[in-house]
C-alpha cells in the first residue's frame, strides 16, 4: 500500500527543498505525494517559475491568499489546508522551514491527528521578535518527525524537551544545489543578460520583516549595500515585499553600482550565486546557498540561525566581527538528505 504524503509549500526556499525531496518521492513506488501551494509567494518569478524550471509537477491544490496581517494570512491558509487534509486523508503532512505556510500546515495537520513531518527542524535565532522564530518553534512542538540539518539544531530541540522523532539528515538545499547547478551552468544566460563578469560582482537580497517593516532599518541596510557597491557592482533582485516597503519609506534603491532587477528563477539565481564574489542577504536559505557555492556571505541581520556558516568563516553579521578562518562545513551532509529522509519515513509510516 502506497503511503500518501501531503507536502505544503508557499515560499521560494520551500520550493527549493521540496524540489529535492519531491524528486525522490516521485521515483519511489512506496509513496504518493500531493503538493499543496498556499500562494504565500504569488509572483510568477518567485513561484510558478520554480515548477517549470525544476520539472516539479504542478501543485494539485493552489490557493490564492489575500495579503494582510500575519494572523489573517495564516488563518486563511489554515482553513484552506484543513479542507485539503480532510479530503485527501494522508498518512503524513510535510512542512518546510519557518514561514506562515509552515505554521498553518503544522497546525492544521496536528489538530486532525495527521503525523506532522517538519523538515529543517530545530533552527533557532533566539529572537522572538521574528515571525519566523515563532513559526519554527510552534511547528517543532507539534511535529512527530523532525528532520534536522545540523547537530546544533538537534541540541536546540533537546533543550526544549523534544527528543522523540528527531533525526539529523543533512540539508536538502545542498541536495538541490548539487542537482541544479550543472543545469544552471548549461541553461542560464543571466550573466550575459546583465553583462556580469564571473567573480566581479555581488548579489544582494532583502525581504525579512525586521528589515522591510522598519523604514529606518531598511534605509540602513540599503546604505550598507550601497557602500559595498563602491567596490564592485551589486545585483539586487528585489522581492515584492521590499518594493512596497521602499515605496512607503520613500527610499530609492537605484544607487551607483547597484543593479536593481526583478526576482529571478531558481536556475538564474544558482548561476548568479555560483559566480558571485560576495552575497549580502537577510535570507536564511541564501546564506546557505552562498556556502554551497563557496561564496562568502554577509548576513544583513543581527543574528543567524546558521551559526555554522559564521563559525567556519563563510559568513559574518553586517554589524559583527570579521570573518573567522575559513573551513569546510561537514554538517550539511553529502547531498543525500532526501534519500535519508525517505528511508526514515518508510520505516516510521510502515
Amino acid at each position: 500500500m502506497r503511503k500518501k504524503i501531503v507536502t505544503i509549500v508557499g515560499a521560494r526556499p520551500q520550493f527549493i527543498k521540496a524540489f529535492a525531496l519531491s524528486r525522490a518521492l516521485k521515483n519511489d513506488s512506496d509513496f504518493e505525494e500531493v503538493l499543496v501551494h498556499t500562494g504565500q509567494h504569488f509572483d510568477d518569478n518567485m513561484s510558478a517559475v520554480f515548477f517549470s524550471e525544476l520539472e516539479i509537477p504542478p501543485p494539485r491544490y493552489h490557493f490564492s491568499v489575500e495579503a494582510g496581517a500575519q494572523g489573517a494570512v495564516t488563518g486563511q491558509m489554515l482553513k484552506a489546508i484543513e479542507s485539503v487534509l480532510l479530503k485527501e486523508q494522508p498518512d503524513a503532512a510535510i512542512v518546510y522551514g519557518d514561514t506562515n505556510s509552515t505554521l498553518a500546515g503544522a497546525l492544521a495537520a496536528s489538530k486532525l491527528q495527521i503525523p506532522v513531518v517538519h523538515i529543517e527542524a530545530g533552527l533557532r535565532s533566539f529572537n522572538r521578535a521574528m515571525p519566523e522564530e515563532i513559526n519554527r518553534v510552534v511547528a517543532d512542538h507539534v511535529s512527530d518527525l523532525l528532520f534536522c540539518p545540523t547537530r546544533t539544531a538537534v541540541a536546540n530541540l533537546q533543550r526544549e524537551g523534544i527528543t522523540n522523532g528527531v533525526h539529523r539528515v543533512g540539508d536538502l538545499m545542498h541536495d538541490a544545489t548539487l542537482i541544479a547547478t550543472p543545469i544552471a551552468e548549461r541553461g542560464s544566460t543571466i550573466l550575459e543578460a546583465y553583462n556580469l563578469v564571473p567573480g566581479g560582482y555581488g548579489v544582494a537580497t532583502i525581504h525579512r520583516a525586521g528589515n522591510t517593516d522598519d523604514s529606518k532599518a531598511l534605509g540602513s541596510v540599503l546604505e550598507f549595500v550601497a557602500a559595498q557597491a563602491r567596490t564592485r557592482p551589486i545585483v539586487f533582485p528585489v522581492h515584492p515585499r521590499t518594493v512596497a516597503a521602499m515605496k512607503r519609506a520613500g527610499l530609492d534603491p537605484n544607487r551607483e553600482g547597484i543593479r536593481v532587477i526583478a526576482p529571478v528563477g531558481y536556475l538564474d539565481m544558482c548561476k548568479l550565486l555560483h559566480h558571485a564574489a560576495i552575497v549580502l542577504t537577510d535570507s536564511g536559505g541564501v546564506q546557505k546557498e552562498a556556502y554551497f557555492h563557496r561564496v562568502p556571505c554577509v548576513t544583513l541581520r543581527d543574528e543567524t540561525e546558521w551559526t555554522e556558516t559564521v563559525e567556519n568563516g563563510w559568513n559574518r553579521l553586517w554589524n559583527g566581527a570579521d570573518y573567522q578562518p575559513r573551513r569546510e562545513i561537514a554538517e550539511y551532509g553529502d547531498g543525500n538528505a532526501a534519500a535519508e529522509i525517505l528511508g526514515i519515513l518508510r520505516t516510521a509510516l510502515r
